[in-house]
């Protein structure tokens, strides 16, 4: 039995046995040919034949999830089309009377290391793009076909050094039990995907696929990104009745939908949703969210070769804001930069990233981006109930600034006779210390605060939440976090103003009494999380909650929160 630890990326619990996907690494040896133009041809056709695999992969996509994740196999197919890949192959075919195998496998190379040498997690994930299309076209040149995922014949655990893009679209959801992967992170395909069809998924293991063999029995707990390789028969029946506690819970959790957000002593509690993309939806409204908190349109801008268009950028809007009216609708304008880099927007690379121009300051920086987004958000906003949310404000300044430039951009739209609503809310994401420190000015220039727990956490602990070395630091229940949000939270109530929280720390059962008690009204969390956040705040006295908050705020360590905490679960929150 061995137990390993990686990355959580799509909670849940899974037991069942192990189907190992080799690791896609087909040899190549250089070898002479006899002429030029017959080993070019041969890859042109190696090209066509994938191109036509990536067009019914495509397709199936946009016919079986959405547009969104179809875009990850347009990308590959542009791919396919780029010059600097494509005609670099036929170059090196013809100036070194090379082979198309070790043609392309070298050109590739060059691509792989580019990327992978990159100092974010998201474009050092492309470097899988750059793999996957060069193995398949690998594939076609050696007559091999790849492992088919999409008509399994029993129930198993997937366990891959890393799974393609095109093989988590197209995997058979009704067989695959959990999936377990040597690396990636929450930003590639494989986590985004595992989410989308609910599938639990531990990733970033290192060596799994080294230490299991097919038809091994593995236990793996998404959320906690747990893995037990051959579970004795104790650790088995512990899991087992974990995974009916978690079935049991889920219907009984059936019982909150409809139901009001409402403590016992009639304190009302907006639970909202975080989504990424309009597939989301479906989730939204299973759960019975209360409207979106957070709709994170970065994930527009990615798995792309170039920015979406004003157009494509409306039609998303106006198709959530149309399918949740009347409910609230927040939409943060773009936040890329830090670990969400993209090479078509030109961000130039930083020694920190995370520190560098990102989010709102990216957008004041390159304002025909932001005008595009803005221009769509008011188009889309006569649809339903709009807040527009800026990220990462650290200045009043910043603030003014991005106010200013959608003024601007409402009276170039009224110059076109294009309407919008005249209701729209304008918040900011409380994401730095700085902006916590004056959130008292921030307060009487927009209508809401967003505080996004990720950033904060971050920045006021000053660790790289994605830096394994130091990642344990990355603490929530650290005294300075605390005081934060609730400076934040006063702050806003003396204004007027609602606030909300946007990051992991709102859908955190263990939080929620406690940030109910600083007075937060307004969490939005994962859709997956919102009917236990419901039951745990219709079980909740304010009252009673409320006499807490000197004893957190009094906390001088982590673990003295943490106590804190266990103590108010086992006493009813007092």
């Amino acid at each position: 039995m061995a137990v390993l630890s990686g990355k959580s990326a799509s909670p849940g619990i899974a037991l069942g046995k192990v189907l190992l996907i080799p690791r896609d690494c087909a040899v190549v040896q250089r070898r002479s040919i006899q002429s030029v133009s017959a080993e070019q041809v041969r890859f042109r056709a190696a090209v066509e034949a994938s191109m036509r695999d990536l067009g019914t992969i495509k397709n199936q996509v946009l016919a079986e999830i959405d547009a969104d994740k179809a875009a990850i196999f347009e990308a590959h197919l542009l791919m396919l089309e780029d010059p600097e890949l494509i005609s670099g192959v036929e170059n090196k075919i013809e100036s070194e009377k090379m082979d198309a195998e070790s043609a392309l496998s070298e050109v590739a190379d060059y691509f792989i290391r580019t990327f992978e040498g990159m100092d974010n997690e998201y474009l050092r994930e492309r470097a899988a793009d750059v793999s996957e299309v060069a193995q398949r076209i690998l594939r076609h040149l050696q007559g091999k076909k790849t492992v088919d995922l999409s008509c399994l014949r029993e129930d198993v655990v997937l366990v891959a050094h890393d799974l393609t893009a095109s093989q988590t679209a197209t995997l058979d959801k009704r067989k695959v039990l959990g999936i377990l992967t040597d690396v990636g992170g929450k930003t590639s395909h494989t986590a985004i995907m595992a989410r989308t069809l609910e599938i639990p998924a531990v990733l970033g293991l290192q060596n799994i696929t080294e230490l299991v063999h097919e038809g091994d029995l593995v236990a793996l707990d998404g959320e906690l990104g747990e893995v037990i390789v051959q579970p004795d028969t104790r650790i088995l029946e512990t899991y087992r009745a974990r995974k009916q506690t978690e079935e049991h819970l889920r219907n009984e959790l059936k019982a909150f939908i409809g139901l009001p957000t409402i403590t016992e002593d009639g304190r009302t509690v907006c639970l909202e949703a975080n989504i990424g993309t309009v597939d989301d939806l479906a989730l939204v409204q299973k759960n019975d969210a209360e409207g979106v908190g957070l709709y994170r349109t970065e994930f527009l801008f990615m798995n792309r070769t170039h920015a979406p268009t004003e157009q494509e950028q409306f039609e998303s809007y106006k198709a959530i804001l149309t399918a949740l009216s009347p409910r609230p609708v927040t939409i943060r304008t773009l936040d890329i930069g830090g670990d969400k880099a993209l090479e078509y927007l030109h961000i130039e690379k930083e020694e920190n990233p995370f520190l560098g121009c990102r989010a709102i300051r990216y957008c004041l920086r390159e304002r025909e981006v932001f005008k595009t987004q803005l221009r769509a958000l008011l188009r889309a906003s006569v649809y339903g109930n709009l807040a527009i949310l800026f990220p990462l404000i650290t200045t009043l300044g910043e603030l003014l600034e991005a106010k200013k430039i959608l003024e601007e951009t409402k009276s170039e739209l009224r110059d076109l006779g294009i309407s919008y609503s005249d209701s729209i809310q304008i918040g900011v994401m409380i994401e730095v210390p700085s902006a916590a420190m004056i959130s008292d000015i921030l307060a009487k220039y927009v209508d809401f605060f967003s505080i996004g727990t990720n950033d904060l956490i971050q920045y006021t602990c000053a660790v790289d939440r994605l830096n394994g070395t130091v990642n344990a630091l990355y603490d929530p229940f650290h005294p300075a976090v605390l005081r934060l949000i609730h400076l934040v939270i006063k702050n806003a109530q003396n204004a007027g103003i609602s606030v909300a929280m946007c990051g992991e720390m709102a859908g955190d059962p263990k939080l929620i009494p406690m940030l109910l008690a600083f007075g937060l009204t307004e969490f939005s969390m994962n859709p997956a999380f919102i009917l236990r956040a419901r039951k745990i705040i219709r079980g909740l006295s304010y009252e009673k909650v409320v006499e807490t908050v000197p004893k957190f705020l009094g906390c001088e360590q982590a673990a003295d929160v943490q106590d804190l905490l266990r103590h108010c679960e086992r006493s009813g929150g007092t």
